[in-house]
C-alpha cells in the first residue's frame, strides 16, 4: 500500500514560524532575567562558532584580496610586456635608422672627397651567392643614365665597375672578383702595379698586388690608388693599403698583398660615378697621328 506523502503548505509554515519568533521575542522580553542562564549557555556555545566563522570569513576575504592582487599583477605584467615589446621594436627601428644614417653620412663624405666627379647613389638589391659582394646588382640602370664601364665607389674607395646595364638595374663586378684586374699606382711614389682580385685570399681580408718595379721605393701601408694608365678606371680613387711586400723569384718585381679600402662583406649603398674614362689611344695610333 502506497504511503501518503506529507505536504505542508508554505504559507502555513511561514505563519507558524513567524508566530514562534514573535512568541520567543515576547518571552525574552517578559522573562529576560529568568532566561539569562540560557542566553549565557547559548552565547558560550555560539561564541566559538562565531569566532570560527569570523576566522573563516577573514581567511576567505584575504584569499579573495590576494587573488584580486594576483589578477592585477598579471594584468600589469602583460601591460609591461607589451610596453617592453613596443620599446624593443622602437629601439630596433632607431638602430636601423642610425645605421642607415651612418651609411648615408659615409656616402656623403665619400662624395665630397671625389666631388670632381658627377655621381648618383644606388642601393644593392641582389648579389651572387656567398658572403662577399664580388658581383652584385644595383637598383639604377639606363633609365637613370648609367652605362657599362662606369666606376662604383663606397666606404673609403673603389668598389668596382659596371659590366651590364638594364633599364632599371645594373650589374657591378667588384675588384675582389677573380676576373678583376685594376691598374694601380702608389700615391707616395707614382710607381704602378696591378691589383688582381682573388676570392681565395679574401677570407684573410686581402687581395693580390703584382708587377711592382724592384726600384719602387714603397713601404708597408702605402696607399694604392687607380693609376693614370688604367683604361677604364678614373685616376686617383683609393683602392687600398699595401702589406707583405716580397721580392719575386726572378728579382725583377715585387709582389704584395693589399687590404681593400672597402668592406666587401657589408655593402648596402654605393655611389656610381657617371663619368666614363676616355679610352686610351694605343701608341701605334699616336705615332701615325704624328
Amino acid at each position: 500500500m502506497r504511503r501518503k506523502r506529507f505536504f505542508v503548505n508554505p504559507k502555513h509554515l511561514l505563519i507558524v514560524l513567524a508566530g514562534v519568533c514573535v512568541g520567543l521575542m515576547f518571552v525574552s522580553f517578559r522573562y529576560g532575567d529568568a532566561l539569562t542562564p540560557i542566553k549565557t549557555a547559548v552565547g558560550n556555545a555560539m561564541t566559538p562558532m562565531q569566532k570560527g566563522i569570523n576566522t573563516l570569513g577573514r581567511y576567505i576575504s584575504g584569499k579573495m584580496d590576494a587573488f584580486a592582487s594576483v589578477q592585477e599583477l598579471l594584468e600589469e605584467n602583460e601591460r609591461l610586456k607589451e610596453e617592453v615589446e613596443n620599446l624593443s621594436y622602437e629601439n630596433k627601428l632607431l638602430q636601423q635608422q642610425k645605421y642607415e644614417l651612418d651609411n648615408l653620412r659615409e656616402l656623403y663624405d665619400l662624395g665630397q672627397r671625389y666631388s670632381d666627379y658627377p655621381m648618383v647613389a644606388a642601393r644593392i638589391i641582389d648579389k651572387d651567392p656567398g658572403g662577399w659582394y664580388h658581383r652584385f646588382k644595383i637598383d639604377k640602370g639606363a633609365n637613370d643614365g648609367l652605362t657599362v664601364d662606369m666606376n662604383v665607389i663606397a666606404g673609403n674607395g673603389l668598389v668596382g665597375i659596371i659590366t651590364e646595364v638594364g633599364q632599371n638595374y645594373s650589374i657591378v663586378r667588384s675588384i675582389i672578383d677573380d676576373k678583376s684586374s685594376v691598374s694601380g699606382m702608389f700615391l707616395t711614389t707614382s710607381d704602378t702595379c696591378i691589383v688582381n682580385g682573388d676570392l681565395t685570399l679574401l677570407e684573410e681580408g686581402i687581395i693580390r698586388v703584382e708587377a711592382i718595379s724592384s726600384d719602387a721605393g714603397i713601404s708597408e701601408n702605402d696607399e694604392v690608388v687607380t693609376s693614370h694608365i688604367s683604361d677604364k678606371y678614373l685616376q686617383g680613387i683609393l683602392i687600398g693599403y699595401i702589406q707583405d711586400i716580397t721580392l719575386d723569384a726572378n728579382n725583377m718585381t715585387y709582389n704584395a698583398n693589399l687590404v681593400p679600402a672597402v668592406d666587401f662583406a657589408h655593402l648596402e649603398d654605393v655611389l656610381v660615378i657617371t663619368q666614363i674614362k676616355e679610352p686610351l689611344m694605343p701608341l701605334e695610333e699616336e705615332a701615325e697621328g704624328e
